[in-house]
């Protein structure tokens, strides 16, 4: 069997126990993160951290002495493996907030549910979740933003003589929120949807159907029953 010789480390908290003379507790504390002396430190032993992965090398007893191997993400130290991960979980949020339209906010959303199965794999100290993993792919079957309301509201206003009494900026943010939160919860897309699953189912069937090599793939199922 291969050989690897494997770094792990642990952290073992040094603490003190010092006075501060300051104005307030925040200032205190600051005086003591900048104290620079731990002549006086003491070894929590009993606090000491999760044993993590540090390096790994091909071979018997080679540490430093070759390339280096990738070790994989879930051997790192929990709050490594937190804080690599924020960036992405704090990109596709940003990303979620600035995507309106339909077709980018699935592919983002979907991006998102693998960020998420990660992010719950560090938070149960479990390993990363497989890449190869199949994460839902959902379709956006309506999407509106509220910016699209409030230019709606200034079309209706202008067309209808009897609401000349408003203006569109009498309908405030709030208002216009309300106003999708309740349209959203009352709204009922159920045929709608279940007309569009079945549009889809089909016309999956037929593009195979239709497909050149459906012969030959209809022989080899075939053949594998």
């Amino acid at each position: 069997m291969p050989l690897f010789t494997i770094e792990t480390t642990y952290r073992l908290p040094v603490y003190r126990h010092r006075t501060y003379e300051a104005d307030s507790l925040e200032a205190a504390c600051r005086l003591a993160v900048d104290d620079e002396g731990w002549g006086d430190a003491e070894e929590d032993v009993d606090s000491s951290g999760e044993t993590y992965v540090t390096g790994a090398w091909d071979g018997r007893d080679c540490a430093y002495s070759g390339p280096a191997l990738a070790v994989p993400s879930h051997f790192d130290e929990t709050v490594q493996r937190k804080a690599d991960h924020f960036e992405i979980l704090l990109g596709l949020v940003k990303v979620l907030r600035g995507a309106a339209d339909g077709k980018h906010s699935a592919y983002w959303i979907g991006r998102a549910g693998s960020a998420i199965a990660k992010a719950e794999a560090i938070l149960a100290g479990s390993r990363d979740p497989a890449s190869d993993v199949s994460m839902p792919r959902p379709h956006i079957l309506v999407s509106f933003d509220e910016s699209e309301v409030r230019s709606t509201i200034g079309e209706i206003i202008a067309g209808d003589e009897t609401l000349a009494m408003f203006s569109a900026d009498s309908i405030g943010d709030d208002d216009i929120h309300t106003a999708c939160v309740a349209a959203v919860a009352a709204a009922d897309f159920a045929e709608e949807r279940g007309s569009v699953l079945f549009k889809a189912a089909i016309a999956a069937i037929r593009s195979v159907w239709r497909a050149p090599d459906w012969g030959e793939r209809r022989r080899e199922m075939e053949r594998e029953e």
